[in-house]
């Protein structure tokens, strides 16, 4: 079956066919450890993951890499302010590295709570110092760079090519728009490769490099390691929407100076998460992290089979009375298949109906990973009474090897004590009358008990927390 997807490059559907045939080639933009990743971070690594499982279901084998950045990812896309890392340990009293190791751990346990599938490789910025030294030394030689009294930066003048895929308006574009104004720069495209360590102040992460003693730019790394380990031109580049313009845009520039090569051929991003239809914030108070999911008693799966319901080419608006929805219809679909019969009637393989059902669903898949539309499928074929239990069982399992979503798994539900009880009664009665604050509280005061809520179709499950 053939993939199509939409290449943001182009700009078009176009069908997917790997360079090196069947191994494909796909990198990730991953987290900057800095803080917790949010459920709009999770979003693109869920999309990511979700590609991962499609090429592999349809018969690719996939080399997966995802970086880490733990340095150098500045608090403003002009290459100004403060190193993300630095204001963390500054934060929590913390060195920048102990910072990077603390969100790293927690980025991996939250990945794998929502069954995404662990990139072939794990890459870390601070241990391919060597290799982002190299590639600037390499644009240096080549005359894409110059240098200013806070770093060395990449001349975009000199690449004729910069604006392709964002399709940004250079002459439209004004200083400040896009980027912060320095006035170093000759252009204010121009973006920094190494900065320099400020004068009289010791940071936690530094280097000596051929231009002084200073950190890597943020942008420098994804090229640097995507070649490193997928090759000077590979098939699937993958991030969130808001790196187009500039991270995305100074990747290609730098990787194609360097190699006079094409760097990516095939470019996916995912849109943005709103909440309640705005812009995430923490200032709105509306910017959540799995934890905060968690913390509600939502499995971290139903957050997963909320992402499926929008195509990632769509914004996607979370609430929580959307999440309550997911959690019973994920809840409906577990239930559905603990009461199948799972024993197979033959070997003789699916019938008609079934594989109509699953060609239904390779299809929708194939066709720009409709997730929306396999969801339909789904359903549909499990409502459909003319398959028996043990087909549809078949198919499910099948089919969840793209989806992920654990869709037989059983629920540990534990005997709780008389003290509990009552406070889940109580907590019942306050969530029934939307007091939602003071549910909120007797919700913590049974997990400190040692117990996980679950708001389920069938009213509130207990499971013992592990």
């Amino acid at each position: 079956m053939l993939l199509k997807i939409f290449n943001s490059l182009s700009r078009k559907v176009e069908v997917f066919k790997p360079n090196k045939y069947p191994q494909v080639g796909m990198y990730t933009c991953g987290p900057t450890v800095y803080d917790f990743a949010h459920i709009g971070n999770f979003r693109t690594y869920i999309l990511s993951d979700i590609v991962q499982r499609t090429l592999k279901y349809l018969g690719f084998r996939v080399k997966s890499v995802m970086n880490i950045t733990d340095v150098g990812h500045l608090t403003s896309d002009a290459d100004t302010g403060e190193d993300k890392l630095e204001k963390g340990a500054r934060r929590e009293g913390k060195t920048a590295w102990d910072i990077a190791e603390k969100y790293t751990k927690i980025f991996l346990s939250d990945a794998k709570k929502l069954n995404i599938l662990a990139p072939t490789v794990l890459c870390k910025a601070t241990d391919h110092i060597k290799e982002q030294v190299e590639l600037v030394r390499k644009l240096e030689e080549k005359g894409y760079t110059y240098k200013t009294s806070d770093g060395i930066y990449f001349d975009t003048s000199k690449f004729p090519n910069y604006a392709k895929l964002a399709k940004l308006d250079l002459k439209g574009l004004k200083e400040g728009a896009r980027v912060e104004k320095n006035p170093e720069k000759k252009n204010f495209t121009d973006f920094a490769l190494w900065k320099f360590s400020p004068k009289g102040k010791k940071r936690d992460m530094e280097w000596m490099s051929p231009w002084g003693k200073g950190f890597p730019g943020w942008h420098l790394e994804c090229s640097a390691m995507a070649m490193k380990y997928l090759g000077e031109t590979f098939d699937i580049h993958l991030g969130g929407v808001d790196l187009k313009p500039v991270h995305h845009t100074n990747e290609i520039a730098q990787s194609e100076a360097v190699t006079g090569k094409k760097f990516v051929r095939f470019w996916l991003h995912g849109e943005f998460v709103l909440v309640d239809n705005k812009k995430m914030s923490k200032s709105k108070g509306n910017f959540y992290n799995l934890k905060d999911i968690e913390e509600k008693g939502f499995d971290p799966l139903a957050l997963r089979y909320l992402y499926l319901n929008t195509h990632y080419r769509s914004k996607m608006n979370f609430t929580w009375k959307g999440l309550e929805g997911a959690q019973r219809v994920l809840d409906r679909l577990r239930e559905n298949v603990g009461k199948w019969d799972k024993k197979k009637e033959h070997d003789y393989g699916l019938s008609t109906q079934a594989q109509k059902w699953n060609r239904m669903f390779k299809g929708e898949l194939a066709e720009d990973l409709n997730m929306p539309g396999v969801l339909g499928a789904l359903w549909l074929m499990i409502r459909d009474k003319q398959i028996p239990g043990w087909q549809k069982y078949e198919l499910l399992k099948d089919w969840d090897k793209v989806l992920g979503l654990k869709v037989d798994k059983e629920k540990k539900v534990e005997e709780v004590n008389e003290g509990s009880k009552k406070l889940i009664e109580k907590r019942e009665k306050l969530r029934k009358q939307k007091k939602w604050q003071e549910a909120d509280k007797i919700r913590k005061e049974i997990q400190a008990k040692g117990f996980i809520i679950k708001d389920t179709s069938k009213g509130t499950v207990v499971e013992e927390r592990k």
